[in-house]
């Protein structure tokens, strides 16, 4: 059990806790939420034993044993395969028992080891972590690339699948959806489910939260409160908390007012039952929980767009991708043929790299199309939010300086008006963005596009640096813009409550998604339990963190079915060609020893070579004779794990 008890903590002169009390019970899977620098990360370095109480104290088992995700990845010269494996010390501490024993050719020692390794379930370890980068996202021939080669992103993933394949008691995961597609989150939730350790989680992806959290720790006045719950039932009862306070019932009254102009919008505009079903249920919950909401640091509202042409634009036969340095194409999405509707709203779905942004990029006119026609409705304004929209804005200006470059002619009260609606008020208009956090950089990016009042609305994960609350305030906003809306998102709350329809970017194609965003679950669950069949077959403890996806879509046709079985095939050959390749070069280096031990052997045996003369290279060839049969002897355990590694493979 994790106990604080009237536990004090501040830094610096800033007091992040006063006299809170709280315990979490073994098992238990907790979301950490609070404002930002309300001391969530604070309360990770307390757990990790980095800081201590000014008051009161906390407490844990001894015993456990905590795994977490390192911020920065090391540059080492191993696979990411291997990286991932350091996460297992425990497996690591018995190699280094077994090399040392072998180095000292300590026979017991080394046997003793061997079975310590194989009771750790050493065997199965490298296929466990195949499985865990496959779910998120590597390739098989990216699990043996160098830690070196990937990116800052691709880089916490691999720290992620470190902290995952550590033997822990006590989980902590800050923020672990922000480099994740949609693909891996769901893979990721399957993952933790059937986690059975303690799990404390800070993060502002709300169905995530929701899906993985049984207890909800909130962070607020200095105090740690605890919920009994997901996230929802936590906003749920502190709603019901705050309702109870005269002094806020106005101000929720009015927000729920707010909030029900809009449910009865979509209402109005449902077009496909099962889809209209989804979301007007995501809809009620956020009337629900909306007096949760009164303390938002801010709400906005999108500027109501100057015309509204129809169609907005349409695609023919077009193909998306990029043009190389020699002159030629790099296709990505073809055949594209889709005419934008006004009011329409697009939710785009697809596996990460399989081309949703290059699609955003081609819509809004960035990325030049490979061929094909586009046609804009006159009276077109697009309103572009790429994923690494804050790198365009300058660091040395302020937010009144950024906005005064798209309205010149526009008095200067007005302006600060409109940031104020921002929460970019006072000093803080005028100040350069340069130590703004990424939250209030992608608030200033939002503000920008809205003020040039878009018809048209790109957005392409949006909500990477915005806490819940602002989350929020965009999901409210958005659900209210009178334009039309195309978005790429992780954040499938976000989806449910903004889009109307589905589309899914895969196999090099755009095509309609007939379902929802349980459906779309159902299906990558499917894939990913197809992939875990395919390394099951390499080890029988794969299923460790395998497992079966409920209820897969059945709506998948035999089409796709065909498609995942020649998936699976190609796994299972990628799988078997290492093997391969390695048991052929055993062989050969074999048959190279056995000859030069045919030679060596031909010589020890003949008496002449007893002579005088012959004693030098009589005792080099002994020497060497000793080496070759050491050797061979090592080659052929190592031929035939290899083949019984092929033959568990199948």
């Amino acid at each position: 059990m994790i106990r604080f008890n009237q536990f004090s903590l501040a830094r610096g002169t800033k007091p992040l806790f006063e006299q809170t009390t709280f315990t979490l019970n073994p098992g238990e899977k907790a979301g950490l939420v609070g404002a930002n620098g309300a001391g969530k990360s604070t309360l990770f370095s307390v757990l990790l034993g980095e800081l201590h109480a000014d008051g009161g104290d906390f407490s844990m088992p001894p015993s456990w044993q905590i795994a977490h995700v390192a911020q920065e990845t090391p540059a080492v010269d191993k696979t990411a395969l291997d990286y991932t494996l350091d996460g297992d010390a425990a497996l690591r501490a018995i190699e280094a028992r077994i090399a040392t024993a072998s180095a000292t050719h300590d026979g017991a020692a080394e046997a003793e080891a061997h079975a310590t390794f194989a009771d750790a379930d050493g065997y199965t370890a490298p296929a466990r972590a195949e499985a865990l980068l496959l779910g998120l996202g590597f390739t098989l021939e990216q699990t043996r690339a160098s830690v070196g080669s990937f990116s800052g992103g691709w880089r916490m993933r691999l720290n992620l699948a470190q902290a995952l394949m550590c033997r822990s008691d006590l989980l902590l995961l800050d923020e672990p959806t922000n480099h994740l597609d949609l693909d891996a989150i769901v893979w990721l939730e399957d993952w933790l489910h059937r986690y059975p350790g303690t799990l404390i989680v800070i993060s502002h992806d709300r169905e995530f939260l929701d899906s993985v959290c049984n207890v909800t720790l909130h962070l607020e006045n200095q105090q740690i409160k605890r919920y009994g719950g997901n996230y929802s039932q936590f906003e749920v009862q502190r709603a019901q908390q705050l309702a109870l306070q005269q002094s806020a019932y106005e101000k929720q009254r009015k927000t729920i007012e707010h909030l029900q102009s809009f449910v009865d919008r979509f209402k109005a505009k449902a077009t496909k039952a099962r889809q209209a079903q989804s979301r007007m249920k995501a809809l009620e919950k956020m009337e629900l929980i909306a007096p949760a909401h009164i303390a938002s640091p801010f709400t906005f509202e999108f500027r109501a767009p100057d015309s509204a042409p129809n169609p907005m634009m349409v695609m023919e036969d077009v193909r998306c991708g990029y043009r190389a340095a020699d002159g030629g194409e790099i296709p990505i999405v073809q055949r594209v043929a889709l005419s934008i509707q006004n009011g329409q709203r697009i939710g785009l779905l697809g596996a990460n790299g399989q081309g949703k942004s290059t699609l955003i990029k081609t819509l809004a006119g960035t990325l030049e199309p490979l061929g094909g026609h586009v046609r804009e409705g006159k009276g077109l304004k697009i309103g572009y939010f790429a994923q690494h929209q804050l790198e365009t804005l300058r660091p040395d200006d302020s937010p009144l300086q950024h906005l005064s470059r798209l309205a010149p002619d526009t008095r200067e009260q007005e302006l600060r008006d409109f940031l104020g609606s921002f929460n970019f008020s006072g000093d803080m208009a005028t100040t350069a963005i340069a130590p703004f956090s990424g939250g209030e950089k992608a608030r200033l990016a939002l503000a920008l596009i809205i003020w040039q009042k878009p018809n048209l609305l790109l957005l392409d994960e949006p909500t990477n640096h915005l806490d819940l609350e602002t989350r929020h305030a965009l999901t409210m906003a958005l659900a209210q813009f009178e334009g039309t809306l195309i978005l790429v998102s992780h954040d499938r709350h976000l989806l449910r409550a903004t889009t109307d329809q589905f589309m899914l970017v895969a196999k090099h194609k755009l095509q309609p998604f007939d379902g929802d965003l349980d459906d779309y679950r159902d299906w990558l669950l499917q894939h990913a339990a197809e992939q875990r069949a395919a390394l099951k077959a390499a080890s029988d403890a794969t299923t460790a963190n395998g497992g079966n996806a409920n209820g897969a879509d059945a709506s998948v046709n035999r089409k796709e079915q065909r498609r995942q079985e020649a998936e699976t095939r190609q796994k299972l050959a990628h799988l078997k060609k290492p093997l391969q390749t390695r048991i052929a070069k055993i062989e050969k280096e074999m048959d190279a020893l056995n000859a030069e031990k045919a030679t060596l052997d031909e010589f020890v045996a003949d008496p002449a070579s007893y002579g005088a003369e012959q004693k030098t290279r009589l005792t080099e060839t002994i020497r060497r004779q000793a080496e070759v049969n050491a050797r061979l002897e090592t080659l052929e355990a190592e031929w035939l794990e290899a083949h019984e590694e092929l033959e568990q493979i199948g």
